[in-house]
């Protein structure tokens, strides 16, 4: 495996924090390092939510990170201010729903996700993060899809049955 990092950004209020603390979870279960470092405004809702993640099979040293493996951009802001720290070669995942433009370098592999269309479609469009992170995992395989359903189960199914199974169904909605 080695070293992989990454930005989760968008919006307060999308879920971006909680996307990130999930991977570094399910990674802490497959035995990796990792860690996580939430980054947002003082607004609760609609200001900028971003996290680093660092997953390694050694032991992380430091959690900021200023250049990337991976992106996820869940608005415009997000695609703009995060697409130049990708790696050539790295993977952007874009939040099609809410980011007509297309992202600008031709050295990366970018994956369009319509996260919030696929969430509203299903009924409730709070889940979109979680469509994004089903999207995330297949492209990246930074971690087994069963350990992050098993931390999906733990840390939203703690909230009920009904949540559950509907982050469950979003998990599952998109595949390229």
């Amino acid at each position: 495996m080695s070293t992989y990092k990454m930005f989760f950004a968008g919006s307060g209020g999308q879920g971006v924090l909680l996307m990130g603390q999930m991977v570094t979870y399910a990674a802490m279960l497959e035995d990796k390092s990792a860690t996580f470092f939430p980054s947002y405004g003082p607004e609760m809702r609609g200001g900028t939510a971003n996290c680093t993640v660092v997953v390694s099979d050694k032991d992380v040293s430091c959690p900021l990170i200023f250049e990337s493996d991976f992106v996820v951009a869940m608005n415009l802001p997000s695609l703009i201010k995060f697409e130049s720290t990708l790696k050539p070669g790295g993977i952007m995942l874009i939040n099609e729903s809410m980011i007509s433009q297309k992202a600008k370098r031709d050295d990366i592999t970018v994956v369009e996700v319509p996260a919030n269309k696929l969430a509203i479609e299903l009924g409730n469009e709070r889940v979109a993060n979680v469509v994004m992170l089903g999207a995330f995992i297949r492209a990246t395989n930074i971690v087994p899809e069963a350990t992050i359903k098993s931390v999906i189960d733990k840390t939203i199914g703690a909230r009920g049955a009904e949540i559950r199974d509907i982050n469950m169904k979003a998990y599952d909605l998109w595949r390229q």
